[in-house]
């Protein structure tokens, strides 16, 4: 709220955003896109001014973070779409990027998403991290954030505080030199964090080259945080990091706390401006010129330290090289099918009239569905439109994201075969992708879409007549996903949701699985060995249980016309018997256990 009172912008962090604070002061403008994907629906997409893929964070680059289960009231789990009392995993790496070209497709994914939002990529001090923030510009994005060694939570491992990453200056340096020297400053903006305190980091930030500064750790002791580095624990004594309701009691922070700390910030900063004679942010942003080394330190550390570098400039840079963003990136979004595809679902979107399409598509088409999906949550919200509002079949081949983001209402139905990332982050839709009518080769027997299938995926469902590829519904939180086969690391970090795989499975199925539950088709008697039960453990299936299974096997074979589903229902008795159930362990004891309180949402009231 302080935040949005000064005109700044506040984060939602890798753990999604209550609907209720969207329409009133305490939204957060920015959204983050973490490896978890958590909470990360289409309507939580476009309630956002920018949206912010968190590749690293600066107290811990490389490394996931773990929300115990003890911290997963119900309130939290709502958000996550996890289940409560069960232990929450981000993965260390995002699954869908790899490489800078797979961080440029997420990036044009999001931009469906909301058209209207700028896109950030936040990166670590790091040795090199100029480089990839080189990469992240010309992956077409409008923000790239440097996050030093010093910022970050207090449930951060203590090993990552003590000696991983580094300081924000270095970082921020290196990035603005070798975004000058190869001529992509003027197209992306620049954001420093990581234990900002004061209007002196402010100017020095500048100076090395930042248009934005982020600070997280010092409002946060103005709102009442004595640092005491529990917050994993959830005994927080001054209720700022904890779900316990008597804890949360003793909080006392106010947004006027937060304003009243960064005016003072802001007017030390115009102070030193003034005293340095610069008038503008913009006008002091690579001024090194205006920093010297400080020669005065005598320490043993400090030895033989050269901070010269620091302040170098590129020799390409001239006066009038522009040393801060002046313009932004080019436009992407212009050739998408969904250009076309919003204009034919007009009826459905404005007078809830049913639509039906046909129509070609071919690997450069991507992220299809997404700029549709974006706009009827704009429209109508979490709830979409009715079941069968818009129904589009497709012919050919798709690109990377095929059906990301898809909203309730719409069926996007595929005769051909998709890319990567399929049904990423699926929020209510329906995909269905089956070979053509007249294709010569056996469906089951072939793949018929990529890898990491319904990554992040939250509700809605999936039929592939035919197999996937790795890491198939990797955090995938409550869509319903039908398959002929996958590759390795099946339902990775599954948190939600049904899984029924009707073929062969790879190795390390369910590394990770801590909610929702898959059924595998075991016919050749060795899944328990290509199944990770560090996790999981294997369950009868009860008599609802194998009705509720027998009849997505038939809706799977009524989209698709799947004949190893027609098979397996003319045989349904005997072949009930071949699947194996996989269970979480703590999922299984949450469901057996009453719901606990639910918290207070942060923030409610204040």
């Amino acid at each position: 709220v302080g935040m949005n009172r000064l005109g700044g912008k506040s984060n939602t962090g890798e753990g999604g955003e209550d609907g209720a604070r969207f329409t009133d002061e305490r939204r957060s403008s920015i959204k983050q896109v973490a490896s978890g994907r958590f909470g990360v629906t289409v309507n939580y997409l476009v309630n956002a001014d920018e949206l912010q893929i968190k590749v690293a964070q600066g107290a811990k680059p490389g490394e996931g973070g773990q929300l115990p289960g003890h911290k997963v009231d119900r309130y939290i789990a709502g958000l996550r779409h996890s289940t409560p009392g069960v232990t929450l995993i981000s993965p260390p790496p995002h699954h869908d990027i790899y490489s800078i070209e797979d961080l440029k497709q997420l990036i044009y994914d999001l931009r469906c998403a909301n058209p209207r939002a700028r896109v950030s990529v936040k990166l670590v001090s790091e040795i090199g991290v100029g480089t990839v923030a080189a990469g992240v510009a010309k992956a077409n994005a409008d923000h790239v954030v440097i996050a030093g060694h010093d910022g970050g939570t207090g449930a951060s491992p203590q090993a990552s505080i003590h000696h991983a990453g580094i300081p924000w200056e270095i970082g921020l340096a290196e990035t603005q030199q070798t975004l000058l020297r190869n001529d992509l400053r003027s197209r992306i903006l620049v954001e420093v964090d990581g234990q900002m305190r004061t209007g002196r980091d402010v100017v020095i930030g500048a100076i090395l080259g930042a248009d934005e500064f982020g600070f997280s750790t010092a409002p946060l002791i103005a709102l009442g945080c004595v640092m005491m580095r529990v917050c994993h624990l959830n005994t927080c004594p001054v209720g700022v990091a904890t779900q316990d309701p008597e804890l949360r009691r003793r909080f006392e922070g106010k947004p006027e706390h937060v304003v009243r700390y960064l005016f003072m910030v802001a007017e030390e900063a115009r102070r030193l401006m003034a005293g340095l004679g610069v008038r503008t942010v913009d006008e002091l942003i690579g001024r090194t010129d205006l920093l010297a080394p400080d020669e005065a330190v005598d320490h043993w550390k400090a030895r033989g330290i050269d901070l010269g570098p620091l302040l170098s400039v590129p020799e390409n840079v001239t006066p009038d090289t522009p040393r801060h963003r002046i313009r932004a990136p080019d436009p992407v979004l212009y050739d998408s099918i969904d250009v076309d595809l919003l204009q034919i679902c007009r009826p459905a979107l404005e007078e809830g009239r049913p639509v039906r399409a046909d129509r070609p598509i071919e690997n450069k088409n991507r992220a299809v569905g997404g700029l549709l999906s974006g706009e009827i949550a704009r429209r109508h919200g979490i709830e979409g439109l009715p079941e069968g509002s818009v129904e589009v079949r497709f012919r050919g081949s798709a690109g990377q994201s095929f059906g990301a983001w898809l909203a309730s209402g719409v069926t996007l139905l595929l005769e051909g075969d998709a890319n990567d990332y399929t049904g990423k982050g699926l929020s209510g839709g329906t995909v269905v992708v089956r070979p053509p009518e007249r294709a010569a080769f056996v469906a089951e027997e072939n793949v018929i879409v990529g890898n990491v299938v319904l990554y992040g995926a939250t509700s809605g469902k999936a039929f592939f007549r035919g197999i996937a590829g790795e890491r198939f519904a990797v955090r995938n939180s409550g869509a319903l996903a039908v398959v002929e086969g996958i590759g390795d690391h099946g339902c990775e970090y599954m948190t939600g949701g049904r899984v029924v795989v009707l073929g062969p499975t790879g190795l390390n199925f369910a590394a990770g699985m801590s909610g929702g539950i898959a059924y595998v088709l075991d016919s050749d008697g060795g899944f328990s060995r290509r199944c990770n039960t560090e996790l999981v453990g294997f369950d009868e299936i009860s008599a609802d249980e194998g009705e509720e299974l027998r009849c997505w096997i038939a809706e799977h074979a009524e989209r698709t016309g799947s004949t190893v589903a027609m098979g397996l229902l003319r045989r349904w008795e005997d072949e009930l018997q071949r699947f194996v159930k996989v269970m979480p362990h703590d999922y299984k004891r949450a469901l057996a256990e009453p719901a606990g309180e639910e918290a207070t949402p942060a923030g409610a009231g204040r």
